[in-house]
């Protein structure tokens, strides 16, 4: 056996080091399982993800063996994707996207998988080189997407994919994908971890594996390197806890790798010495029955995919996306690149690239010599690097001196205050801190680390802190991006329609759009499609400034704040949608009114989107005939206030663009008055139901109550409703007085007298802040309470004392904000109306409710049909000696109209005791209708 003594010397030392059987089994484990990788006909190449060492390593292995066959861990279905990277800027991710499942849980939609490929990584080198080399095959074996979701319990609703597949949480660019990644190479054992960071006196993962992996083997021999990775491998899953359903997974997964190269080697016939499989170094040392291509090794039975239908992309990544992804520390993926950048300049290795790559350094790819290379036997390297110390690089004075004077500048750029002397310190406290972490050189980490204790102290001016400027400084995170050749047609779509622009739509930076629409009409339709994508796209992407898109508006001019390219990822899943931004903003809105948690109020704004955006009035009709069943099937009046403000406005859109109501306007408009009648009563009661909801539903009722009388509806129904409340609540209380007033069924005389029993009952004035929030709410749908409101208030501030009045103060000011702060400026507007504008008025001053109290003697005039002359000409004499004579005389048209319209006698008798007024009055009509008189003085505030 190739590795015999250096499994006797692990086993030797673990016997001496302690009596227990598990750790010489583990370590004589780990042994074997590098000696069974490295037997395999099919050469393994085992990889961590991301890592600039294994990049390094492949490039050389490549160059070197140029193997005609490459299997790759990704995701089987993905490959016809890979051509696109050409056009894309690294860093990017393969995406598969499925929004309409067949097989799966709908709550689990829509399902999502990623896998990001940055240039640094070894994936990306061996793509690159089978894309560029003729006569090379490039074969993706990993478990297709529909597996991924395939292998999840069902009776969880979380998507997150077992493996090597992490749930992304709070990523800007990848959202809430699935991320599949190659070589998740990390303890799974807590302690293990916790262990390996306290004895490497670093802070977390990252930091650990770049000192005693990556450097260790960046300048390493394959050899070398490959049987270290293995080591690595089998000694995280080895420690890993057994039975858990991610090991699982990670056995079925190698299970299905190795049958589809089983498999494929079998269908071409292509010689194994040939072949490179490129997989995780967890994968690598797997112990699974099925692992080589021996023969009579047995098969996996692979399950069919389900009849979901996938849809593929490329998707803008970034390297912190990736970080937080997978849960890498932050910065940690830019170091990387940069570490590569700098091996590569040191080692003087070309890697390969793809031909017409973006947004990186152009390099020609050396072919390397056509010669077969003899492979060399198997040598045990391990116990030679094992035994010795890694061969680390000394000081690189000028790097660090660089970084100190960089990160000095653009800490003073952000706002601290930094001077040369920071520098000084900075460069030797990286030094100290490298020491006493014995450490030959400072590495990024340790750098990061002294500039934060030597420039940020205890506070940060700006935005960033100096972590994240160590971040910048050392590679920034770098974005990538999709080309307009790899875009969906939908992405195009966009860029195309929004050319007239004139902008860059590609930068990631905010940019300021200025639309002159009158003066240039042919930019009405970029402007209608960013309406469109502001409602499709989330915050931010495309943002209005000035301009607005309501029902019965347009703009003149318009200024947008637009991050398309930044958001780019979000266009993209928009074609998986749809073919135009039209299609998917029509199924997002019957997705919307169709859902499960539909309700009428969602159904009402998504017609008034149609009407917006889309101006089909078949699709306008289909959304409001679903809004009619959704009000009629709900049980609740939560969305009640949402329903009328939505429902005026598209009555009013309807009554000002449109001969005629459409059916399903006016079936709305009779459906809800008989559903919010039938539901008034229990609202009044419920606790459940607030005061706004009960509002909302009476100004429903008012409101539309013509147009419902006209469509059919029955006054009746109402008045029942009214008469069947009973609430207990002081501001459900003061509603339904309001409502009986509207009704008349409680005349203004009849509410002044309750709201002085209210200000007169020491136990009811604590409660008078809830009345008083119960009218406000009411001016909504009785506006003509206005003014007894005004009343009311004044009463209170007036008559109530001071030790009363002082305590419900800040009841009645938080009430108001909370419940009725909409409804205030009525009030404010009516208050500045009733009471004087000047100082000097005020000492004269007499509210209207005082001064249009009659006198003893007048009151009890004669009501009804029955009323005799004398109670007229009293009637007469009371008008007159107002402002209601006046008022009449000077428009004589209106009351002559009114009376013939009634039937009566166009009879005007002069008024003599009361010259200021002047003119003569309409007795006949007064007297037959003096309500309509009293209504009238009501409302211009003047005594009858």
């Amino acid at each position: 056996m190739i590795f015999d003594d250096l499994r006797t010397q692990l086993v030797g030392a673990a016997t001496a080091l302690t009596d227990r059987g598990a750790v010489p089994e583990i370590l004589a484990g780990i042994v074997d399982d590098v000696d069974r990788a490295l037997r395999e006909e099919l050469e393994i190449f085992p990889v961590c993800h991301h890592s600039p060492a294994s990049g390094l390593a492949m490039v050389r292995r490549l160059r070197e063996k140029q193997p005609k066959v490459i299997y790759l861990e990704l995701c089987e279905d993905l490959g016809p994707l890979l051509t696109e990277l050409r056009n894309c800027r690294l860093p990017v991710a393969l995406q598969a996207f499925a929004s309409q499942l067949d097989g799966f849980p709908q709550e689990w939609g829509p399902l999502s998988i990623v896998a990001p490929i940055t240039e640094a990584s070894a994936e990306y080198q061996a793509i690159a080189y089978a894309l560029e080399t003729p006569g090379v095959e490039l074969v993706l074996v990993d478990r297709s997407t529909d597996h991924v979701f395939q292998w999840e319990p069902r009776s969880s609703a979380d998507t997150a994919a077992a493996g090597d597949a992490e749930e992304a949480e709070d990523t800007d660019l990848h959202g809430d994908a699935v991320g599949i990644e190659i070589g998740d190479l990390r303890p799974r054992f807590a302690e293990l971890e916790e262990h390996l960071l306290h004895h490497g006196k670093v802070r977390h993962w990252s930091e650990w594996w770049d000192q005693y992996v990556e450097q260790p083997l960046a300048g390493a021999d394959y050899e070398t390197y490959r049987q270290v990775m293995v080591l690595i491998g089998s000694l995280f899953r080895r420690l890993a806890p057994s039975g858990t359903r991610r090991l699982s997974v990670d056995e079925d997964r190698e299970r299905y790798m190795w049958t589809r190269m089983r498999e494929h080697l079998a269908r071409t016939g292509v010689d194994k010495a040939d072949c490179l499989y490129v997989c995780g170094a967890f994968h690598a040392a797997s112990r699974v029955a099925e692992f080589g291509t021996a023969d009579g090794v047995p098969d996996f039975e692979i399950s069919p995919r389900s009849e979901t239908k996938w849809l593929y992309g490329l998707i803008p990544s970034s390297h912190s996306a990736i970080e937080a992804q997978f849960g890498l520390a932050s910065g940690s993926v830019s170091i990387a690149a940069a570490t590569w950048q700098k091996a590569l300049a040191r080692t003087r290795l070309t890697p390969f690239q793809l031909e017409g790559q973006k947004g990186s350094r152009k390099r020609k790819n050396v072919a390397a010599a056509s010669t077969a290379v003899v492979p060399e036997p198997v040598a045990d390297k391990l116990t030679g690097f094992l035994a010795s110390p890694p061969t680390l690089d000394g000081l690189d004075e000028d790097e660090l001196l660089g970084w100190c004077v960089d990160i000095v500048r653009l800490a003073r750029r952000n706002g601290y205050l930094s001077s040369t002397a920071d520098a000084i310190a900075v460069f030797e406290t990286s030094i100290l801190l490298a020491g006493m972490r014995n450490r030959a050189r400072p590495t990024p980490y340790d750098f990061q680390d002294a500039a934060v204790t030597c420039i940020e102290k205890d506070a940060v001016p700006g935005r960033r802190d100096v972590r994240r400027l160590c971040e910048i400084l050392l590679g920034g995170d770098r974005v990538g991006q999709v080309g307009y050749e790899a875009l969906p047609p939908l992405a195009r779509d966009v860029y195309d329609r929004l050319s007239p622009i004139g902008l860059d739509l590609t930068k990631s930076t905010v940019q300021r759009a200025l639309l002159d629409l009158a003066g240039n009409p042919a930019l009405g339709p970029a402007s209608h499609l960013l309406w469109m994508l502001r409602y499709l796209l989330p915050e931010g992407a495309v943002r209005p400034i000035m301009g607005s898109r309501r029902l019965g508006e347009k703009s003149i001019q318009e200024s947008w704040d637009l991050s398309i390219g930044k958001h780019q990822r979000y266009i993209i899943e928009l074609g998986y949608e749809g073919v135009t931004v039209e299609q998917v903003v029509e199924q997002r809105l019957r997705r919307s009114v169709w859902a499960a948690d539909a309700t009428a109020a969602v159904a009402l704004r998504a017609v008034e989107d149609s009407i917006l955006f889309l101006g089909s009035r078949r699709f306008t009709d289909e959304l409001g005939a679903r809004a009619v069943e959704l009000l009629a099937a709900e049980r609740t009046v939560d969305e009640a206030p949402e329903v009328l403000k939505r429902i005026r406005r598209l009555l009013a859109h309807y009554r000002a663009t449109e001969p005629n109501l459409p059916a399903w306007a006016e079936s709305f408009v009779t459906a809800g008055y008989a559903h919010y009648c039938t539901l008034l009563p229990t609202a009044f009661v419920d606790d459940e139901t607030g005061v706004r909801q009960v509002a909302a539903m009476l100004g429903f009722l008012f409101t539309m109550e013509g147009l419902a009388l006209a469509l059919g509806c029955d006054r009746a129904q109402l008045e029942i409703a009214v008469r069947q409340s009973h609430p207990e609540s002081p501001a459900k209380l003061a509603l339904l007085w309001s409502a009986n007033h509207q009704l008349g069924l409680l005349p203004l005389a009849d509410l002044r007298a309750r709201g002085a029993e209210l200000l007169g009952n020491p136990l009811v004035v604590p409660a008078v802040p809830q009345y008083l929030s119960g009218f406000i709410q009411a001016l909504d749908p009785v506006p003509k309470l206005t003014p007894f409101v005004v009343e009311f208030m004044s009463n209170a501030f007036g008559k109530l004392p001071d030790p009363v009045l002082l305590p419900w103060l800040p009841t009645l000011i938080t009430t108001l904000r909370e419940q009725a702060a909409e409804l205030v400026p009525v009030l404010i507007r009516e208050a500045g109306r009733t009471f004087p504008g000047t100082l000097a008025a005020v000492d004269s001053f007499v509210p209207p409710w005082r001064a249009s109290r009659a006198p003893a003697g007048t009151a009890g005039a004669a009501s009804g049909p029955a009323a005799s002359g004398l109670a007229a000409s009293g009637l007469a004499a009371s008008a007159a000696a107002g402002l209601v004579g006046g008022f009449l005389a000077t428009h004589p048209a209106t009351t002559d109209a009114l009376a013939s319209a009634l039937g009566l006698p166009v009879a005007w008798q002069p008024i003599t005791s009361t010259p200021a007024v002047g003119g003569p009055l309409p007795l006949p009509l007064l007297a037959t209708h003096p309500v309509t008189v009293d209504a009238l003085a009501a409302v211009l505030a003047v005594p009858v």
